[in-house]
């Protein structure tokens, strides 16, 4: 009897050790899946803008940044929200198609590009603003809600007062982490949503495609109380990986719009060239 219950003993005991080795080993895996990058925060500084680029290896499960606390913080989508929007208006058949035709009403708008009638592919990459109003009000309130829970997209504040405008303004927050996390549903085929959705999608947020790469995504800024906050998000495709990034910005000295714009995509290609996924 006594020797059936050393030999229970030892057995716990080893497998209180295994157990606990095991979570040794998780919690090491989990820190060596996030590495900084000095190299990143030197792209920002030599370009006159603060923030963070976040970069994540899909097939290595790494994340790159030069900032993990800025890309667990919180911004609104501005116009990256389009990717969102126009999943829903999709699902919804609030946009019949890719085919679907946004009418210019023939008001001065704010760009000049948005001042004719826009197929879908064109109002996204033209990132034509009253033409997703539009999508969203007629979506609506509730839809809008119940599609932003089903689809785990950030933190966002939808009502009727500001069903139109919730992504350029007010509380509604996304991170880079959260951006990256949808991005990765979205492209592995995870989101609840149609084949035909998914297809589409990644028609019009193709952005350039090269010999070495396919670039998609989307970008937004927001402006608010004269702070602008800028964001490029979206995957890069190569032969052998795909990697996912949310690059959020803001402007140091003063805010020139043009350059602000083309900072965007070029400090994030910049980024990947430093990890040598791009030459």
């Amino acid at each position: 009897m006594k020797s059936i219950i050393i030999i229970l003993s030892l057995i716990l005991c080893f497998s209180c050790n295994k157990k606990q080795k095991t979570t040794k080993k998780e919690i090491v895996e989990s820190v060596s899946s996030k590495i900084q990058k000095p190299e990143f925060q030197t792209i920002l500084d030599s370009s006159n803008v603060k923030g963070a680029i976040l970069i994540y290896d899909l097939k290595q499960n790494i994340y790159y940044s030069n900032d993990f606390d800025w890309s667990n913080k919180g911004n609104l989508p501005a116009s990256t929200f389009k990717i969102a929007n126009s999943i829903i208006g999709l699902e919804t058949g609030v946009i019949e198609s890719d085919s679907t035709i946004f009418k210019w009403d023939g008001k001065k708008k704010w760009l000049k590009n948005w001042e004719q009638d826009l197929v879908l592919k064109k109002a996204f990459q033209f990132s034509c603003v009253h033409c997703y109003q539009e999508v969203a009000r007629k979506i609506g309130v509730k839809k809008m809600n119940d599609f932003i829970k089903k689809l785990n997209y950030g933190n966002l504040r939808i009502d009727s007062l500001n069903i139109d405008k919730f992504w350029l303004e007010g509380e509604s927050r996304i991170s880079q982490m959260q951006q990256i996390d949808f991005l990765k549903r979205l492209y592995s085929f995870e989101l609840p949503i149609s084949e035909r959705t998914e297809n589409i999608m990644r028609d019009i947020m193709l952005v350039e495609e090269t010999d070495q790469y396919k670039l998609s995504g989307k970008s937004g800024l927001s402006n608010s109380n004269e702070k602008y906050n800028g964001w490029f998000v979206g995957y890069i495709e190569l032969k052998n990986n795909t990697y996912f990034f949310a690059t959020n910005l803001e402007p140091i000295k003063e805010f020139k719009f043009d350059s602000f714009i083309k900072k965007r995509l070029d400090l994030t290609l910049d980024a990947f060239k430093e990890i040598n996924v791009l030459k």
